[in-house]
């Protein structure tokens, strides 16, 4: 089981940790409900290391990220980060990711921990097949180490770490920049939690310098460790997707809700590109809502989408009680006839239908 550069830290503040991806992580340390609201209101410190990071770089990187992702990379610029997926050239996804553009020619993609094997070997075969002369692809992933860093009081910690102005980044932008002495940190203003705040990547042998400043700067804001329990419902509040859950392999972005981040622009011939486009045209037969319980009951990963009569409509990919809304919450794939918002479904939960009702998201 592999460590991430903080591990020592996780288990002397007395961390549960269990294998996630195959890296011993934190799940929690104070408690899922406490954790979650911290980072509701104040600030939260995740390990994030477990991330995986692949560069592409070379006079070819546009056009090949052009064909392997849904997204149209031709609207980055220099500092701007793209939420986008990876078709898998069977209709479903792959991963889902971020691409940082650093120049013209040199790209960051940000992948899934658990994935990261899965797609570098389907990211260098689809670069072999597009042809290594003008491409350059690193899997530079054990060598990097991230912190997600937050919160509503996260930028104004951050910024007494760097001595440029960061602390008003725009959403999906990043800096190279110095963070707590560390030269060329990658500092990026996204996150999973909806609550604001940013990520910070250096090498390993910068982790304990960063962690130390970050505890020392993070004292007067109540700074807490998050475990991956509270992150977990922190993006679904905000009805984010978790790959594995909410997506995989056989499901796609159409399906997934996440036609904005497939582009069907000219020039741009992208794996998948004649199914996903003849989806959005036509439709599809299932699709991934959210929806709050209306009577009591905790949705899970799994469970039976019913209609009222019991018969089977579709599954649980996501579901929890609400730390915030203090209310059973979930996604899950239901049949075309119940994706609409305010359609009633019903939740089996140890043989019983709980009612719920669709919903949009975000939850809060």
């Amino acid at each position: 089981m592999k460590t991430t550069a903080f591990t020592k830290y996780h288990i002397a503040n007395g961390a549960k940790m269990e294998e996630f991806a195959g890296y011993n992580m934190p799940i929690l340390f104070s408690g899922i409900n406490d954790e979650h609201l911290t980072v509701r209101s104040g600030v939260g410190v995740f390990d994030v290391s477990h991330m995986g990071e692949i560069w592409v770089e070379g006079p070819a990187a546009v056009a090949f990220l052009q064909h392997i992702t849904s997204n149209d990379v031709a609207q980055l610029f220099d500092g701007k980060i793209q939420y986008s997926c990876l078709p898998n050239g069977k209709g479903g996804i792959v991963d889902d990711i971020l691409v940082y553009r650093f120049a013209e020619d040199k790209y960051l993609l940000v992948v899934n921990a658990a994935n990261i094997d899965k797609d570098w070997n389907h990211i260098y075969a689809e670069g072999e097949k597009f042809g290594m002369d003008s491409l350059k692809l690193i899997n530079y992933s054990d060598q990097t180490c991230q912190l997600a860093i937050q919160g509503p009081s996260a930028m104004k910690l951050v910024q007494k770490l760097c001595p440029e102005q960061v602390e008003d980044m725009t959403y999906y932008t990043f800096k190279v920049t110095e963070v707590a002495g560390i030269k060329n940190a990658i500092l990026s203003a996204t996150g999973y939690t909806g609550a604001g705040g940013c990520e910070i990547y250096v090498g390993n042998e910068d982790a304990d310098k960063l962690w130390e400043a970050m505890w020392a700067a993070g004292e007067e804001f109540g700074l807490k460790n998050i475990g991956l329990g509270a992150r977990d419902t922190l993006r679904l509040e905000k009805g984010f997707c978790l790959y594995g859950n909410d997506i995989d392999d056989t499901t796609s972005p159409i399906e997934a809700g996440l036609g904005w981040i497939t582009k069907f622009v000219d020039g741009k011939d992208f794996i998948d590109r004649p199914v996903l486009e003849k989806q959005k045209a036509e439709g599809v037969s299932r699709k991934l809502v959210g929806f709050k319980m209306v009577e009591r009951g905790i949705p899970r990963h799994e469970y039976e989408i019913c209609d009222a009569e019991g018969n089977n409509i579709g599954h649980v990919t996501s579901g929890t009680m609400s730390p915030s809304l203090k209310e059973g919450v979930g996604m899950g794939y239901v049949n075309a006839a119940y994706m609409k918002a305010g359609s009633e479904i019903y939740i089996k939960i140890r043989e019983k239908l709980i009612k719920a009702q669709v919903v949009k998201t975000p939850f809060i």
